[in-house]
């Protein structure tokens, strides 16, 4: 799908109930499954990723057949560890091209050394995986803390099926701590006995208990309304957000101040935040993002329309995302005449660098689904802005281009490129 979008005609005003969170979902769902005599959960995120690990729960896992979770990362670090410690299952665990390229090999080797029966199906360290359960056991283990949280987090849900305690070292510098973090805190309130000391994770084996803890909204979606309050000035209210909350990304309510986004507890109902315009805007951005890199996106496109001069460090991750995001980011800014630089590993700047542009192209997503909500807000300067794989949204925020509709936003959807008419004359001098 091609989306074609327009800005409101009017500041906007717009009062917006956000998806739940997909990332404590599928730690939900991970920890029920586990849990002796609990119910299915009910209400998590209607998503592509939950939808995933849902389906795959679901599967006969004792037959041999074949789990496959497309782009889903998530599921595949979690359905891993989930499957290797189920005694007697028998599954061949896949993704779509883009996951035979993404790396699981730190995760393999901490659950190899727990007893796990995994081999790789084709390449050494990669997707497909072949999977026999059984009973692993505890003990001291290794992982490299630069590499995704979600491989800590795998190993960390199920430790408490093992046979005795697991001491689990994150060597080096953490990234993603906060998503860790929410992890243990999610087995804490099933009943684990689960500990973070500095780099150093504990974990006593017993049963997880039925918990109804309610699933909060997703602060990684409200990001993308903080951008849009930023760049246009407008008044946006995200309704039910937890404040505090279990999600490190709900941190961007304090980023945002320095983009002019000043956030309050709505007067009339404190389960809803207030995201209100400042004239308190930073002449340049310098952060670091290793705790949540999901955010980068967001950041760097806001940023760059702003005019905003910006380094933002801590992005090693991004290169195995669902596309390289850093290199996506540059390609696709560039488009919009803006000249991106990746000085070292891990860090993306922009130093205020133009590069002539005729004409905006159509930007492109990469089945990512974060690069199509970062640059959608950038149509609130350039009416027509042209955006492609849009459908890629449903990864984790299906409602979204609804939402810029009830926002004010004209979101028009096409088969393709040909398909789209021309812009009306009186509107051109916007693109």
């Amino acid at each position: 799908m091609i989306a074609r979008i327009f800005p409101p005609e009017e500041i906007i005003d717009a009062a917006i109930e956000l998806p739940l969170s997909k990332s404590m979902s599928n730690r939900a769902l991970i920890i029920n499954a586990l849990t002796p005599g609990a119910a299915p959960l009910s209400t998590v995120a209607q998503c592509d990723d939950t939808e995933a690990v849902r389906t795959a729960l679901a599967t006969d896992a004792f037959a041999g057949n074949t789990v496959n979770v497309g782009p889903a990362g998530t599921a595949m670090r979690f359905l891993t560890a989930y499957f290797a410690c189920i005694p007697g299952s028998d599954v061949i665990l896949d993704g779509n091209e883009r996951m035979r390229e993404r790396p699981i090999g730190p995760l393999v080797d901490a659950l190899r050394s727990c007893g796990a029966d995994i081999e790789y199906a084709d390449a050494e360290g990669f997707p497909p995986l072949r999977i026999k359960g059984c009973r692993l056991h505890g003990g001291e283990v290794e992982m490299p803390g630069t590499i995704s949280s979600q491989f800590a987090s795998a190993l960390l849900m199920v430790a408490p099926t093992f046979s005795s305690p697991l001491r689990l070292t994150l060597k080096g510098e953490i990234a993603s701590l906060p998503y860790i973090d929410m992890s243990i805190g999610m087995m804490q309130r099933s009943g684990a006995i689960a500990e973070r000391y500095g780099n150093i994770i504990d974990v006593e084996p017993g049963d997880y208990k039925p918990s109804d803890a309610p699933i909060e909204r997703d602060w990684s979606a409200a990001s993308y309304w903080y951008q849009i309050a930023a760049m246009s000035g407008g008044w946006i209210t995200l309704r039910q957000m937890s404040m505090p909350s279990l999600q490190g990304d709900s941190a961007i309510a304090k980023i945002f101040e320095q983009l002019g986004v000043f956030t309050e507890q709505a007067e009339d109902d404190p389960s809803s935040v207030c995201l209100n315009p400042s004239p308190e805007v930073y002449s340049r951005i310098n952060m670091n993002l290793a705790d949540m890199p999901d955010i980068a996106q967001t950041m760097v496109v806001a940023c760059c329309m702003m005019g905003l001069p910006f380094r933002i460090e801590g992005l090693e991750t991004l290169r195995i995302k669902e596309t390289d995001r850093l290199e996506a980011l540059r390609s696709e800014a560039a488009k919009l005449s803006f000249r991106l630089d990746i000085p070292a590993e891990g860090v993306i700047e922009w130093t205020g660098a133009r590069i002539p542009v005729r004409d905006v192209l159509p930007i492109e997503t990469y089945g990512d689904h974060r690069m199509a909500m970062a640059f959608a807000p950038v149509s609130i300067f350039l009416a027509g802005l042209m955006i492609t794989g849009a459908e890629c949204v449903t990864k984790s925020y299906p409602e979204y281009w609804d939402h810029l509709r009830q926002a004010g936003f004209t979101v028009e959807e096409y088969d393709s490129l040909d398909d789209i008419p021309a812009i009306e004359q009186e509107e051109e001098g916007q693109i």
